[in-house]
């Protein structure tokens, strides 16, 4: 049996819709918060089972019989996360679980400003002392995160936000299919090269391709980190989100997210999807004039 923790979220809910096309569903359980949110997967056939990071007891018996678990990362950074992710390790151990594959990140990097990639390096360390077999999936920057920082751009014309870095924007759906791929074809071990999109680029990028899809001019102004922070907080986004929105464009910066490699498009046997792709169909969706 697979396991897949954080099945209700958006990467968790498609690496099952993906394993669903491949192997039976009573070959595949998920470990989720809220049991209810996930009744209409338990409808087709999957296990569903309370899974809590916080209890280690609920994850060992949402991991029961599973082979392997895929352990999407937790959603809060620190040593919350890390612990959280302890946790999980630890559980999947007791339950027998022969294989861990994580979601990582490409930007993983003990020293790195951007909350989550030491969380990933210390994670990244633990299933290495584990013991257990493990494949960490170096995804690349969700390519919908591009898009947010975008945000109201195309009923405004304008993109401000602090002086950025390239990134190599990845499409979640992507990454899902490479997640169903490792865990039912196996033949990766350790932490993969950067599951990446083909190019790296940075908002002004993504401004100038978002003009061309929709026809609305887009200008990309740069505004100091203090500046950004402060209308963040002042439009009610909280402070911690917003410091960690600032470090995302203090380390693209410094090019902790720029790497482009071949490794996605081996793995999923065709072309990533594109950034185009991904505003696109986004653009399409918050189209202010429908």
């Amino acid at each position: 049996m697979i396991v897949v923790t954080g099945a209700t979220g958006r990467l968790g809910g498609a690496v099952v819709e993906q394993l669903l096309e491949r192997v039976p569903a009573d070959a595949i359980g998920v470990s989720v918060r809220d049991p209810a949110k996930a009744a209409g997967l338990a409808g087709r056939g999957v296990r569903v089972r309370h899974g809590d990071f916080d209890d280690a007891g609920s994850l060992t018996h949402a991991f029961e019989g599973a082979e392997q678990v895929l352990l999407v990362s937790a959603a809060t950074t620190g040593e919350a996360a890390v612990q959280q992710h302890r946790t999980a390790i630890g559980a999947a151990a007791t339950a027998g679980v022969r294989r861990i594959v994580y979601t990582s990140h490409m930007g993983v990097n003990p020293a790195s400003p951007f909350a989550p990639m030491p969380d990933h390096a210390a994670t990244e360390a633990m299933l290495e002392e584990s013991g257990l077999a493990f494949t960490a999936l170096r995804n690349g920057f969700y390519a919908s995160s591009g898009l947010m920082l975008l945000g109201r751009a195309l009923e405004t014309g304008e993109v401000a936000a602090p002086a950025d870095g390239p990134v190599s924007w990845t499409d979640h759906d992507d990454l899902a299919e490479a997640a169903a791929i490792v865990l039912t074809e196996g033949g990766v071990d350790g932490p993969t090269p950067p599951l990446t999109g083909t190019e790296a680029l940075d908002l002004a990028d993504i401004a100038t391709i978002a003009a061309d899809v929709t026809g609305r001019p887009i200008r990309r102004t740069v505004v100091p980190d203090a500046e950004y922070r402060a209308t963040l907080v002042g439009h009610g986004v909280p402070e911690p989100a917003a410091d960690l929105l600032v470090d995302l464009f203090t380390t693209s910066r410094q090019g902790e997210f720029a790497a482009v490699d071949p490794a996605l498009e081996r793995l999923l046997g065709r072309p990533p999807r594109t950034i185009r792709d991904v505003v696109g169909r986004g653009a399409g969706a918050h189209d202010p004039s429908r």
